[in-house]
């Protein structure tokens, strides 16, 4: 099939005028197409990741032995080649089985439209990163605003950007003012921004230092590593107010971070490389504390059978 040639996604009402109901009924199922991998292209500004981790590996050997059980949604450009609506790791996940194809389903979406369709297919996902949720949000409410009076494929009123950050709330399962908190975060740089996604850095304290501004938010990262200690909630509003008045020195940042925290407790840390050189390279990243726990958890165990062997001897 030509890449610049346009699929054609219906009969016309002629043709249908000839059509048993049985017909019209099947002439309305969604089409679906083998597309080539090669003319396909990723969304733009996609804000989920496709990670390689073991649930990928899964899917390509699902992909390997049974194809692509659901097919991905795909949108036409005026170029004729087509880019991801929702698939982009099942397309991966042909891309790495070795396929040449992939079963599709076209759509006909505006530019705004096929964002609103892809945001709500990826939240079906059962983990989502606070990076992915932020743009993610910040891309749909944009494409909502833009539609003006159309908020959503059904033509819901938009009476204001407040109560659009409402209805996307809504649909999401969270309130306006937590919207509002996830799209502050895509001010923050990418390097405390990766700290949230880690849980190094705690979700309300991100919100409050995406206030900061670029020069400031390198000066924290500067200040986390010396002192070896990431904001409470107290302390980035504190930097916030300080920002806000254009007092927030590199000398006012360290003194802040310095302040012992309510309730501190005594914490222990590992240096990455030290850890990894013992995690098997398929384990991911972020998994590595997870990998970390449950062999602990295994080493227990082991420990408390020795012990239950010499008490028997």
């Amino acid at each position: 099939m030509s890449s610049a040639q346009k699929i054609d996604l219906g009969l016309t009402g002629y043709d249908e005028l000839f059509m048993s109901d049985a017909g019209r009924a099947e002439n309305r199922l969604p089409k679906i197409y083998d597309i080539p991998l090669t003319e396909i292209d990723d969304f733009p500004d996609h804000p989920f990741k496709v990670m390689l981790d073991e649930d990928m590996d899964q899917l390509v050997q699902s992909v390997k032995e049974r194809g692509v059980i659901t097919p991905i949604t795909l949108r036409q450009k005026e170029d004729g080649r087509y880019e991801i609506v929702s698939g982009h790791r099942r397309k991966k996940a042909c891309e790495l089985a070795g396929l040449e194809t992939v079963k599709s389903e076209i759509k006909e979406l505006t530019r705004d439209e096929a964002i609103i369709l892809m945001v709500e297919s990826n939240y079906q996902r059962s983990s989502i990163l606070p990076s992915e949720k932020a743009f993610a949000y910040k891309m749909r409410l944009e494409a909502m605003s833009r539609q003006g009076q159309r908020t959503d494929l059904t033509s819901t009123p938009v009476v204001s950007k407040s109560r659009t950050n409402e209805e996307l709330g809504e649909k999401n399962g969270e309130s306006r003012e937590q919207v509002r908190r996830y799209i502050r975060l895509t001010e923050l740089s990418p390097d405390l921004l990766n700290m949230v996604d880690e849980n190094k850095i705690a979700f309300r304290p991100a919100v409050e230092l995406s206030y900061l501004k670029e020069g400031e938010q390198k000066f924290l990262m500067e200040a986390m590593t010396y002192t070896d200690a990431t904001p409470s909630l107290a302390q980035a509003i504190k930097m916030k107010e300080f920002s806000k008045n254009g007092k927030l020195t590199p000398e006012v940042m360290e003194s802040i971070m310095g302040e012992e925290k309510p309730n501190q407790k005594e914490k222990f840390t590992f240096k990455a490389e030290r850890l990894r050189q013992f995690i098997p390279s398929t384990v991911p990243y972020e998994k590595t504390e997870d990998y970390v726990l449950k062999a602990l958890e295994y080493y227990h165990r082991y420990q408390e059978r020795q012990k239950e062997r010499s008490q028997e001897r």
